[in-house]
């Protein structure tokens, strides 16, 4: 499934576009970001509520396929800008992780 298949499958809003034909290969859930370094893998669909800077250079590092900021949270316009100049793609949703992270399960 790309990221753009994703986002109309599952209602989800576009905060930074990057490359939306992007495959999701899996989905990972997490807010400690250096466990996500670890954890996360190429291709994955991140789904959390860091919505900062550092997120997008770990987003970057693990070569996700793309951001979901669960449960509304905030992206910051500092992160918002590194995400647009890194091709960084961050979406957003009310569900939480969990909720979401379920409905993927189904897609992916």
């Amino acid at each position: 499934m790309t990221v753009q298949m994703m986002i109309e499958h599952l209602g989800l809003k576009v905060l930074t576009e990057g490359d939306l034909s992007r495959e999701v290969t899996g989905c990972y859930c997490g807010d400690l970001l250096s466990w996500v370094m670890g954890k996360a893998k190429e291709g994955d669909c991140w789904l959390t509520v860091m919505g900062n800077i550092n997120a997008v250079a770990v987003a970057v590092l693990t070569d996700c396929a793309c951001i979901v900021l669960t449960e509304q949270a905030a992206l910051d316009e500092a992160a918002k800008l590194r995400a647009e100049q890194q091709g960084v793609t961050i979406l957003t949703t009310g569900e939480s992780a969990y909720e979401l992270a379920v409905k993927l399960s189904a897609v992916i």
